[in-house]
């Protein structure tokens, strides 16, 4: 048994929580207070666990397996603690590391010689030098809170949120496993209507699509974890079987539109290399001229901030239309939005709940949910 951690956008760890106890993966906790608690909520399991969470969980952007802890109060501790830990069933001699560290209230604060001791000790307990590299290296995050070192490693490798199909990008494009955690905030049940009106480059009605077919969001790629000693190829056919599932009966109708012909054609081009190309009702029309069957259904999206595309009374006037269109919708749908500027939310008219904040490309965004129009 391991502790393993999925890591996500900050300030969506209760959704990440949902999402790992949703997929019956044990005992997911939050990190309250530590040095980069931000976005972490730990879980129970062995390499089995660590695979499935790898392989199905779609609003992480990497798992990491806890190697071990011990207290360091000096640098020669903490090469000698790190020594001590199991290197030989994670690496092989020789490969090289990239260490990202963490230091608050600890004696251990200089992040450098930390990452060069770390080294040292991988080295040490491999019987060969372990050279510091940023790429092509085992990820290594080594976290140090009151003298107390926590070191764990990356079992992803490339971040969960690169799924292959996002090549074509139109204005401030929305990464995937975002995506998937404004689907998950929203409760879209994965039977109604799920309708974007301003899809960009398509990735919350591509990321819905996945959804309602029961795709694993890693089932074409791979992860760190293949390269470990030990690693075993059927125990990982076995996880990618049974993660396949039968798509929801009947198929929701997924409608995204945009009125930036070029952002709908890129939203086309990446939802064709999914796979869900026919899976989608792609239109290019202007917010004012959206129409949807009658509900239950749910509005999802992520609306021009004024940071990044526009500013000032045109976008709250943009708000307020798409407020309008919520509330014709009717009040059997529900209503998710990412936006900057809390003024902006409270321009739709739409009763949302407080927000969860977190960020977009390094800006502050929140999460906002209205569960009815």
């Amino acid at each position: 048994m391991e502790e393993l951690t999925a890591v996500g956008a900050p300030g969506l760890e209760s959704l990440l929580a949902l999402e790992l106890t949703e997929l019956g993966l044990r005992k997911p906790k939050l990190f309250l207070a530590a040095a980069d608690a931000a976005g972490r909520v730990a879980f129970d399991g062995g390499r089995e666990e660590m695979m499935r969470a790898n392989l199905l969980l779609r609003g992480a952007d990497r798992v990491l397996a806890r190697l071990g802890t011990f207290g360091a109060a000096d640098f020669g501790e903490l090469e000698r603690g790190v020594a001590r830990l199991p290197w030989e069933k994670y690496l092989a001699p020789g490969r090289p590391v990239n260490v990202r560290a963490h230091s608050r209230k600890s004696k251990l604060y200089h992040e450098g010689g930390i990452e060069e001791r770390v080294a040292k000790g991988v080295g040490a307990r491999l019987k060969k030098k372990c050279s510091l590299e940023r790429t092509d290296a085992a990820q290594l995050v080594v976290s140090i809170e009151n003298d107390l070192v926590a070191v764990e490693l990356d079992s992803s490798g490339a971040p969960l949120s690169r799924r292959g199909y996002r090549l074509e990008t139109a204005k401030a494009p929305l990464k995937e496993t975002l995506a998937a955690a404004l689907l998950i905030a929203s409760r879209w049940d994965v039977r109604s209507t799920l309708l974007d009106p301003m899809c960009g480059s398509g990735t919350v009605a591509i990321e819905a699509a996945l959804m309602a077919l029961r795709a694993p969001p890693g089932g074409a790629r791979r992860f760190a974890f293949m390269d470990w000693p030990g690693f075993d190829e059927g125990q990982w056919r076995r996880a990618r079987t049974d993660a396949q599932a039968a798509p929801a009966a009947p198929f929701p109708k997924i409608i995204a539109s945009d009125r930036d012909a070029g952002a709908v054609e890129a939203a086309r081009a990446n939802a064709g290399r999914a796979g869900v190309l026919e899976r989608i009702e792609f239109s290019v029309r202007a917010v004012s001229a959206v129409a949807a069957p009658p509900g239950p259904g749910w509005l999802v999206t992520n609306p021009p901030y004024g940071v990044r595309i526009g500013e000032g009374k045109d976008l709250r006037d943009l708000y307020a239309r798409l407020g309008k269109i919520a509330r014709n919708l009717g009040r059997d749908w529900s209503t998710t939005i990412l936006t900057s500027e809390p003024a902006l939310a409270r321009a739709t008219g739409l009763a949302f709940d407080a927000g969860l904040p977190t960020l977009n490309g390094g800006l502050s965004v929140r999460l906002y949910t209205s569960r009815s129009a």
